[in-house]
């Protein structure tokens, strides 16, 4: 069955995400065409990239480089969920994605973000690393304000449009991550 990891973008103490990360689980795991599950940043801690080559250019040497190979290889798509920082991602997850590159390339990916302008400019930043990646980023995407979609700005109350952009959002990363699967198996093969 296809893979789908929920990426928590944030670690910050107190950070809205995990609500909304949680949210994204609970919807999508009630689906039945692929299985999902979340992937916290704040369980694999990363230094800034510091491995001697380019992720592109050669395997790590690094544990918690490896470590972190393994957990995100098995997954055909993500979903990210992420705030916007300063106009900008989070410096977590930015090095989250940097730390690898095979492990993305071929696979899809729809965002989950929030922020006072509901995590736009966090998406825009996303969306050109992740297609360097070689990923494949759809369309569709939710954007959840913590002005109007949190009461008191910490408890998250999704409304009913967010749900359908997330059900739309998860039917697009679920289709073309099995329509990318002959593109990850041929790469597999090439390597193996």
């Amino acid at each position: 069955m296809t893979r789908i990891g929920i990426i928590l973008g944030s670690t910050r103490p107190n950070r809205n995400g995990s609500q909304v990360a949680q949210w994204v689980l609970d919807v999508a795991s009630q689906r039945g065409d692929a299985e999902f599950e979340l992937i916290d940043l704040r369980d694999h801690p990363l230094p800034h990239l510091d491995e001697a080559v380019p992720p592109m250019f050669g395997p790590s040497v690094n544990t918690h480089t490896r470590a972190w190979a393994e957990r995100i290889a098995p997954f055909d798509g993500f979903v990210v969920v992420t705030p916007e920082y300063n106009g900008g991602v989070p410096g977590v997850l930015k090095n989250a994605l940097d730390h690898l590159f095979a492990e993305w390339t071929d696979k899809a990916v729809g965002f989950v973000s929030y922020g006072v302008n509901g995590g736009a400019r966090a998406v825009v930043q996303l969306r050109t690393v992740c297609s360097t990646l070689g990923m494949a980023d759809v369309g569709y995407q939710v954007a959840i304000s913590v002005l109007t979609d949190f009461e008191n700005h910490t408890t998250f109350v999704p409304g009913e449009h967010h749900a359908a952009a997330l059900g739309k959002t998860l039917d697009q990363v679920v289709a073309w991550s099995v329509a990318l699967a002959p593109l990850r198996a041929a790469a597999a093969a090439a390597v193996g």
